[in-house]
């Protein structure tokens, strides 16, 4: 009977393994459409709303897979470890591998095609500010929540509130001005969706949307499993699979967008400031939804309540995540600040056993960067940038 079981075990992993032949190439495809329409929104929206749309989209995957967990964990309470090693994981992906690869894709191209200094900062214009502010309220609120220990229904109304006003600015942004040779810069499917008229383009636009979405939604559940079969298969563990190879796949979508508007070089802030909308997503919504989901799960309201190596990984990711806002609050990201957050990830990534002193370097760096700050060595872009964006929406950009 055991080894029909294995026997058994072993087909269902081979199955879901070679799922992967269509599930990838369905992730793939989807992923380069929202792109596209996020790249022709943009001149029907504000470029910010148009990435707060592609990150839903992109971080479908994620939001499934945070979602089952949870329901999990209010059934059986010895999974709520995974619940926080996803969010967590997933968001240290984002900041610590994905931000600085976009900038380092940027710098090849860059050397490979001279049309910018290898090694010059990414800068960003006014409006991204908007995005830059929009990842304060929830980093900040998280503190909160990792300081008295628990995530409950009052928790997700405040982070569900921070994410809804962040997309309230949003919405009172004009569309981006482009001329002609701007739009026949973007791919072709951009490109056809802004052909037709002015009601046309809506719906042209709406509609790769709504096939991208529809695409990464039917297969997002089927990609995700094929890969953990892919990795149960290669003796991954499963808590490691669900902080990291997870997130990474789940992540793929956006890790994609951005990296193939990085390699454009002009695109390289669009391209950050995609995952810092993702990040914004992760921070905010998606905390939200675990304790909502648990809640639903366990039948009542309920509150996740962390234990000491749960407050471990919350307050790495969230020390983190205030390092990486305070390299953006001057409106650029320079070689070595993309440099120190990649290190910094790699080394708690790589060597687990110095993440508790891995929270000791965020936190002295997060000092040092406050202290630049402070003494005008650095200058506090942001707050100035975001506030005339927000008190003079229709003014030109940049």
């Amino acid at each position: 009977m055991k080894s029909l079981a294995a026997g058994a075990a072993a087909t269902t992993v081979k199955a879901s393994s070679l799922a992967a032949l269509w599930t990838f190439p369905s992730v793939l495809f989807s992923a380069f459409l929202v792109a596209w329409g996020a790249e022709a929104a943009q001149f029907l929206v504000s470029q910010g709303l148009a990435l707060a749309i592609l990150a839903w989209l992109q971080t479908l995957p994620e939001f499934a897979v945070e979602a089952v967990i949870a329901w999990e964990a209010g059934k059986d309470p010895s999974r709520v470890h995974l619940a926080i090693a996803n969010f967590t994981g997933s968001i240290r992906l984002l900041v610590g591998l994905g931000w600085p690869l976009v900038y380092f894709v940027a710098a090849f191209f860059a050397k490979r095609t001279g049309k910018r200094q290898t090694w010059a900062p990414i800068e960003f214009d006014d409006e991204h500010s908007i995005e830059v502010m929009g990842m304060l309220p929830p980093v900040l609120y998280f503190f909160v929540i990792w300081w008295k220990g628990s995530l409950g229904l009052l928790d997700a109304a405040v982070l569900a509130s921070c994410y809804f006003v962040y997309l309230g600015v949003l919405l009172r942004l004009p569309p981006r001005e482009g001329d002609v040779e701007e739009i026949d810069d973007l791919p072709a499917v951009s490109r056809w969706a802004l052909s037709f008229g002015p009601r046309g383009r809506v719906w042209a636009i709406a509609g790769i949307f709504v096939v991208g979405g529809v695409i990464l939604t039917a297969s997002a559940h089927a990609f995700v499993e094929s890969m953990l079969a892919l990795a149960l298969a290669a003796g991954v563990a499963p808590f490691v699979f669900v902080q990291w190879v997870a997130p990474f796949l789940s992540e793929f979508p956006e890790k994609l967008s951005a990296f193939n508007w990085a390699r454009q070089i002009s695109k390289a802030p669009m391209a950050v400031m995609n995952l810092v909308s993702s990040t914004i997503n992760q921070w905010s919504i998606l905390s939200a939804l675990i304790p909502v989901v648990y809640s639903i799960s366990k039948g009542s309201p309920s509150a996740i309540v962390f234990d000491e190596h749960q407050r471990l990984e919350i307050l790495l990711t969230l020390l983190q995540s205030m390092l990486a806002w305070l390299l953006l609050v001057n409106l650029d990201l320079a070689a070595f600040e993309a440099g120190i957050l990649f290190a910094f990830w790699l080394v708690q990534f790589a060597v687990p056993s110095t993440r508790e002193a891995m929270v000791w370097v965020y936190m002295g760096w997060c000092a040092v960067e406050i202290a630049r700050l402070l003494t005008g060595k650095r200058k506090l872009k942001a707050p100035a940038a975001a506030w005339r964006v927000i008190t003079a929406p229709r003014a030109i950009r940049g």
